[in-house]
């Protein structure tokens, strides 16, 4: 059965190794008949949560009017959504993470989100698996407060430099990933 499929990336470069992942996954979820919506968190001005806690109220999910508004409507509609990110700091890159922050607007606007497939798709420069611990858990932990279904997590170490997730099977992990919707 066809998904709709939102991915949402976080790293501004736009041949990097978070990016080659992506593609591989939404190249395999099209080939599957799934559609997918891409949005390049690092490319969008969406600034953080501001607990205003007026979410839906003026018809658009944030008062403050940012690119948030015009991911919203998409995740919301989708059947599943994939965030793509590389590790910075060992944490979630403040490019993405406005956009996860802001999820925050479907609870407090009541809106019902349950039910959604999620997953995951990550790398980061050092070959230490709990490195992306930063990233994996804060969306381990959201998925689970939305009550969405975490289907799957590619976790890539010891990739930095453009291309060098080539050198792994990231991106048939990445591309195997679009099975699970």
């Amino acid at each position: 059965m066809s998904k709709k499929i939102v991915v949402v990336t976080g790293s501004p470069r736009r041949n990097g190794n978070s990016a080659a992942m992506a593609d591989a996954f939404i190249r395999a979820a099209e080939a599957r008949g799934h559609s997918v919506t891409r949005f390049d968190a690092a490319l969008k001005q969406v600034g953080g949560c501001r607990a205003c806690e007026t979410c839906f109220k003026t018809g658009k999910a944030c008062s403050f009017d940012d690119d948030f508004n015009t991911v919203a409507p998409a995740i919301l509609e989708a059947d599943a959504v994939v965030f793509v990110t590389p590790v910075y700091w060992y944490s979630i890159p403040a490019q993405i993470k406005g956009v996860i922050d802001r999820l925050y607007a479907f609870v407090v606007g009541g809106k019902d989100i349950a039910g959604k497939s999620c997953a995951l798709i990550t790398c980061c420069e050092e070959a230490d698996l709990s490195v992306m611990d930063g990233v994996r858990i804060p969306l381990e932990r959201s998925a689970a407060l939305m009550k969405w279904n975490m289907v799957g997590e590619v976790l890539v170490p010891g990739v930095l430099n453009p291309g060098d997730v080539e050198k792994t099977d990231g991106c048939a992990q990445a591309a195997a990933l679009a099975d699970r919707f």
